[in-house]
């Protein structure tokens, strides 16, 4: 199995492109970001190509809260963060955008997403467009929760570039019989992540087994790294014995 090294927990006592050094030497195949804006972007790219390690993904900005666009009133700036966020995906070559959609509820912020969405599938069809769930308890009034809310919202935005951010954590926590979930949504999916439940630590440990979780993920012919999204509450470096045994399965 391949895995990506998510910057946005991992590492983070470092500069970012330190990180990306970190990532590449402790043996992960990729790297992704949360909001990596205030590092400019020709320092960011120059480690990714020293490394070799491809970037997967970046956020849009989170405005106030969890993101901006299903936020009926705030379209304009919610399509500025979007236009912003291509641009630093492209001049870093990441290939993938998450847009966040914020803290909302009811139609008039299912048209604002669907409508960002399409914006955004639009302006950048060379790359992949993220919708990501987020749980009740970790993210409250989240205008996501749901893999099957999110399948609905990519079927209505109806481009070819909008996937699904399959979160484990988030999923599990959500909706639980997680396996059944990745099959149903492998169509879908971009992206996999994962950390466990319900601390958000490295997944060797919680009510999740990442033994059955992976191999399962395996069986589906998943072939791209997961992003290993987890807090690891210390040196990143002493928790990555995971990895070791998994790459070993």
């Amino acid at each position: 199995m391949k895995f990506s090294a998510n910057l946005g927990f991992l590492w983070t006592d470092l500069p970012l492109p330190d990180a990306v050094r970190a990532a590449h030497a402790a043996g992960f195949d990729a790297v992704e970001f949360h909001w990596p804006y205030d590092t400019p972007a020709a320092d960011l790219r120059a480690a990714l190509e020293e490394t070799g390690l491809p970037a997967l993904g970046i956020n849009t900005v989170r405005g106030e809260g969890n993101g901006l666009s299903a936020l009926p009133d705030r379209v304009e700036e919610a399509r500025a963060a979007i236009d912003q966020a291509i641009t630093y995906a492209r001049e870093i070559g990441a290939v993938a955008v998450h847009v966040m959609a914020g803290f909302s509820e009811g139609e008039a912020a299912r048209d604002a997403f669907v409508g960002n969405l399409r914006h955004a599938c639009d302006a950048a069809p060379d790359l992949t467009v993220l919708i990501e769930p987020l749980n009740r308890h970790d993210a409250p009034g989240y205008f996501l929760s749901t893999s099957a809310q999110a399948r609905d919202i990519i079927a209505t935005v109806d481009r070819p570039n909008v996937k699904l951010m399959f979160d484990c954590y988030h999923l599990q926590i959500m909706g639980g019989d997680l396996t059944r979930q990745l099959r149903d949504c492998l169509p879908v999916t971009g992206h996999i992540q994962f950390a466990s439940v319900p601390d958000r630590g490295p997944p060797n440990g919680g009510e999740l087994s990442y033994d059955h979780v992976f191999a399962e993920i395996a069986r589906l012919g998943w072939e791209a790294p997961l992003g290993a999204e987890y807090k690891p509450r210390g040196d990143t470096g002493a928790t990555l014995g995971w990895m070791d045994r998994y790459r070993r399965a």
